[in-house]
């Protein structure tokens, strides 16, 4: 464990991390910091700790509020980000609708765009968006592109684009199909693809409201490629192809998509797919495919909220939010788990967390419910962070060595 949070210096780490140009950490926490509305962090290698800002300084928060999503290192060296609520508050919207904020090195924020800046009246939907649970990246135009889980013309989310000026403009809004086919509540982010198109996910919608992968065109023009659920089980009712995508995908080096769904699978606690530019998706792996007898837990994981990343060795890590085996004392579904995948679907899990637990604070010293993708750094180990866990149950950020696993299935 590289650092483990205390409230003060932000708590609960949502997204994982990047490794900046001079070869630091930089991440965010949804709540903590000098006024509980999250942080920006920076750390060493060696795990030395500085927030470079502290959310909610400004009156209403309207320098945002709770950044669930993590931070981009842009083309000109500044940090990029948002958060799902704060900004400036229009008439009749609460708590805010989030930023979109660029953040200098040194730790100046700006505020590059407010959610909800386009109201209207007679729904209360904010057509430019309203809370962007994902970060966003920087596309090869220079331009920023993200989602926003809620608002757009049909009060669904959007995707949208940003100049580094903070002209916004909405590419798409879902639920424009009738029935949402066309997928609804964005809680992924985008990516853009080797063509230049945009990828990505919807929680809910499709043909089967079980969340979307899309392509979305830069001029807006979006291609439905899977509706999740589209092969059950008839006895279970499981669907097979997985259900409810909480991450966006990435693409492989072999050109393919590959992600995961919080849930379906055939034991219906989530998996890894694999899907080609055409649409066809192959299961690649279900969770909860081995289960302790006496707990009943998940040993090789579930609920895997995050993404995949591929790793230099051309295999792909993850984590899974809950599952592995509890340590002695600890009742729960499961800590959570890092695991490898072959692209032939042979998994390794890596660390089952909670495996360090304190009996005296009842807490999980190498940290519990890890939701974001780890990285792999310059130096070839992976980075990531968990939800809660550390010496103050606030969460942590960890490293895992290469090449340390548990157990292979």
């Amino acid at each position: 464990m590289l650092h483990s949070f205390d409230g003060a210096d932000g708590a609960n780490p949502h997204a994982g991390v990047i490794q900046g140009s001079h070869g630091n950490f930089y991440g965010t926490t949804e709540l903590g910091g000098v006024n509980g509305g999250g942080t920006v962090f920076r750390l060493t290698r060696s795990g030395t700790r500085t927030t470079l800002y502290s959310f909610c300084s400004q009156p209403d928060c309207a320098d945002g509020d709770y950044p669930f999503g993590g931070v981009i290192q842009g083309s000109d060296g500044n940090f990029y980000g948002t958060t799902y609520e704060g900004g400036a508050n229009p008439a009749g919207v609460a708590n805010g609708p989030g930023t979109v904020f660029k953040l200098t090195p040194s730790g100046t924020l700006t505020t590059l765009y407010s959610f909800c800046s386009v109201l209207e009246p007679a729904t209360v939907y904010c057509l430019d968006g309203n809370g962007p649970d994902a970060g966003v990246i920087q596309g090869s135009d220079g331009n920023f592109y993200g989602t926003t889980v809620n608002g757009g013309a049909e009060g669904e989310g959007n995707v949208f684009k940003l100049t580094p000026s903070g002209k916004l403009t909405t590419l798409y809004s879902f639920c424009s199909q009738a029935g949402c086919t066309d997928g609804d509540n964005p809680w992924a982010g985008v990516i853009q693809g080797g063509d230049g198109n945009f990828y990505g996910a919807t929680f809910y919608g499709g043909a089967f409201n079980s969340g979307t992968v899309f392509q979305l065109t830069p001029s807006g023009t979006l291609t439905t490629l899977h509706s999740f659920c589209s092969v059950s089980d008839p006895d279970t009712g499981h669907c097979l192809d997985g259900r409810n995508p909480y991450a966006a995908p990435i693409q492989g080096s072999d050109g393919n998509f590959y992600g995961t769904t919080g849930w379906g699978g055939v034991n219906d606690d989530g998996n890894v797919f694999k899907l080609t530019p055409s649409g066809e998706l192959t299961s690649l792996y279900s969770f909860c495919s081995a289960v302790d007898p006496r707990t009943y837990n998940c040993l090789d994981g579930q609920g895997p909220l995050a993404g995949v990343i591929e790793g230099i060795d051309g295999n792909f890590y993850g984590t899974t939010s809950s599952g592995g085996a509890n340590p002695k004392g600890v009742v729960s579904d499961g800590p959570g788990t890092v695991f490898k995948l072959t692209p032939s679907g042979r998994l390794t899990t890596l660390h089952t967390f909670c495996s360090v637990f304190d009996r005296r604070t009842r807490a999980c010293r190498d940290g519990t419910v890890p939701e974001s993708a780890p990285i792999q750094s310059s130096d070839g180990n992976l980075y990531a962070t968990t939800l809660y866990g550390g010496s103050k149950d606030d969460g942590t950020v960890f490293k895992l060595a290469r090449g340390r696993s548990d157990t292979s299935r």
